[in-house]
């Protein structure tokens, strides 16, 4: 298939890379040019402008594939809009919330085109592992892109389509959700291990055993256990830790419809804290394994 990637940051131009590597025709556009220079050099159609992207379709059906923050698509959507022919399909990979998503999604409908929301994870490791994707929108239009999700789900992911517009972001956010409460129970255990009463512990041989085949065997589990093998003492991590959005969101919805998630909830306020000094051990892990699994800054 033929398909325009926008956005060629740390997802978007290894999906870029997937699909090319995979035989679509894949047209890559970001707004600083380097990257599409990058991706011109690996074989794939460099567009510098969004027009640029437009014409190389000729007169196929428009593919466009966002990968871009959240806070950005909204302005990125009426950009294209205005400038897309009806029957065109847009594909929001990002962390965009379900309600933006189903607005956005009804407005690209009434001119003339589709919006499909398709959460994707994997982190920087999606390119050789293969993509997760939780697909939501427009039926039709998700059996038309199907060749593009077989693509990067290849080796061993796979993807789900789950309904109606915003289905996909939502399920994203929950999975989201539940990676804080477990990464904050990994970086806790880690802490327990280190600052506990046995001070002789190696932490990469307890996380190297527990990641065969004990319950708590994971993909989490086996980044953790690396990141005690390369820097056991997070040496040189401030242990300031991020929140993308995505967790607030769900803890939203669990307050609107009456759910308890207290290991959700204290996982997030865990984050909250460190941005404001509270700092330990745990806080350096957490902040270590999102830059294992999502390329993420340590120290932000």
């Amino acid at each position: 298939m033929k398909i325009a990637i926008i956005g060629l940051g740390k997802m978007g131009s290894q999906i870029a890379r997937k699909l090319h590597e995979g035989g679509h025709t894949v047209i890559a556009s970001n707004r600083s040019s380097g990257l599409v220079d990058e991706m011109k050099g690996l074989g794939m159609i460099g567009a510098y402008t969004k027009e640029e992207v437009i014409s190389n379709f000729k007169n196929e059906q428009i593919i466009v594939w966002l990968m871009v923050p959240s806070d950005a698509v909204d302005s990125e959507l009426d950009i294209w809009l205005s400038l897309l022919p009806k029957g065109s399909i847009i594909i929001d990979g990002g962390n965009s919330k379900f309600s933006d998503t189903k607005r956005r999604a009804q407005k690209v409908q009434e001119q003339g085109s589709t919006l499909l929301d398709v959460g994707t994870s994997g982190g920087v490791w999606g390119y050789q592992n293969g993509f997760s994707m939780m697909v939501g929108g427009d039926k039709n239009s998700f059996e038309i892109i199907k060749p593009i999700l077989e693509t990067l789900k290849n080796p061993d992911a796979m993807y789900v389509y789950f309904g109606e517009s915003g289905s996909g972001h939502y399920v994203k956010m929950v999975h989201n959700a539940i990676e804080y409460g477990m990464m904050e129970s990994l970086a806790e255990g880690y802490r327990l291990l280190k600052e506990g009463p046995y001070k002789e512990i190696d932490l990469y041989k307890a996380g190297e055993v527990w990641q065969h085949h004990s319950v708590i065997t994971s993909w989490l589990n086996e980044l953790t256990r690396d990141i005690m093998k390369d820097n056991p003492n997070q040496d040189g991590i401030d242990g300031r830790v991020a929140e993308s959005g995505e967790a607030r969101w769900a803890l939203e919805v669990a307050r609107d419809f009456n759910i308890e998630t207290s290991a959700i909830q204290a996982s997030f306020d865990v984050r909250l804290d460190s941005q404001k000094g509270k700092i330990n051990f745990a806080t350096k892990v957490l902040a270590s394994m999102r830059n294992a699994f999502g390329g993420h800054k340590i120290n932000e």
